[in-house]
């Protein structure tokens, strides 16, 4: 695969596809595979985080992809016993991601890709909203249980988060409750991150009410990220940085630092995909360090404006 900078188009460039990295939480440009193993690989892995199983998908892309077919086509062509297949084509089929024809011998056929996908996520918002309705029961039958008395104390504490999602969650949590300021370093992998989820839009809201500063790397692929965000203005600065993890400070009391880890390689990549861990602490000597990394960053860094400038002179 090819990742391409987010700036560059793809318009005069058949070869390109525009994919989700569910990862880093960002677009990206892939390059097709002549083969279609790669493009194939993909819909699996996001067919996977919907909920399906492993031998679902592959009946499901099968037939999706052959049409209609019996149950022993299907099982022959996937090396899967026939037992197992009728199985997984019935809750394929409760699903509603299969049709089964009134003919003798019985036929499956999948529904189109695009229609699957809308199936999934709205059974994934319906749970979603199953939750939401069940919450208020669920606390208040938790509060009906005789409480034990727990000591309430300041403590210095730490959490660890996996995942991307759960890393901007939590940088939405720290956004939420920040009263006057928000100190931001992020590379520009993470500034891609945070641009493509909703963190950025809840900071541009927050503006007037927090003191906001922004740090980024001096990167092309920063400047384009900067540039999207007009809002903004002076609170940002470009630095001359690199190898740093991403870390978010509020209030100069709590402290969110993320890297990426290197994950297994995958069958037919030279890069390991990589995966986003993060810590959030209140720790006030970790808090206390960061914050004179930010500020010895800060007092290096430039506009955008102004790195042009030096340039040209």
């Amino acid at each position: 695969m090819v990742n391409v900078y987010m700036g560059q188009s793809m318009e005069h460039d058949a070869d390109l596809i525009k994919v989700y990295d569910d990862d880093n939480e960002s677009w990206r440009f892939v390059k097709r595979d002549k083969g279609f193993d790669k493009q194939l690989a993909m819909i699996e892995e996001t067919l996977a985080r919907y909920g399906l199983i492993r031998n679902e998908i592959r009946v499901y892309l099968h037939l999706a992809r052959s049409g209609e077919r019996k149950a022993s086509e299907i099982a022959e062509a996937i090396s899967l016993h026939r037992t197992e297949t009728y199985r997984i084509l019935r809750d394929l089929e409760k699903k509603g991601l299969v049709y089964s024809a009134f003919e003798k011998p019985l036929k499956f056929t999948g529904v189109p890709l695009a229609k699957a996908i809308d199936l999934l996520i709205e059974a994934q918002k319906m749970k979603i909203n199953l939750l939401e309705k069940e919450k208020l029961g669920l606390v208040e039958l938790w509060l009906s249980i005789p409480q034990q008395k727990v000591e309430n104390s300041e403590k210095e504490i730490f959490q660890i988060l996996e995942g991307g999602q759960q890393m901007i969650l939590k940088a939405n949590e720290l956004l939420e409750r920040a009263k006057s300021e928000i100190q931001v370093f992020a590379p520009s992998e993470y500034l891609a991150q945070l641009y493509h989820s909703d963190f950025t839009d809840n900071l541009k809201r927050h503006v007037g009410k927090l003191k906001i500063t922004l740090l980024t790397e001096n990167s092309s692929k920063s400047r384009y990220f900067i540039e999207q965000m007009s809002w903004v203005a002076h609170k940002y600065r470009m630095v001359d940085a690199s190898n740093l993890p991403c870390f978010i400070i509020a209030d100069r009391k709590e402290l969110l630092i993320a890297i990426q880890k290197n994950g297994e390689e995958k069958d037919g990549e030279d890069k390991k995909k990589s995966k986003t861990l993060a810590l959030w602490t209140n720790y006030a000597a970790f808090v206390e360090i960061l914050l004179m990394l930010f500020a010895k960053l800060g007092e290096t860094g430039k506009t955008v404006q102004e790195i042009y400038v030096r340039s040209v002179a």
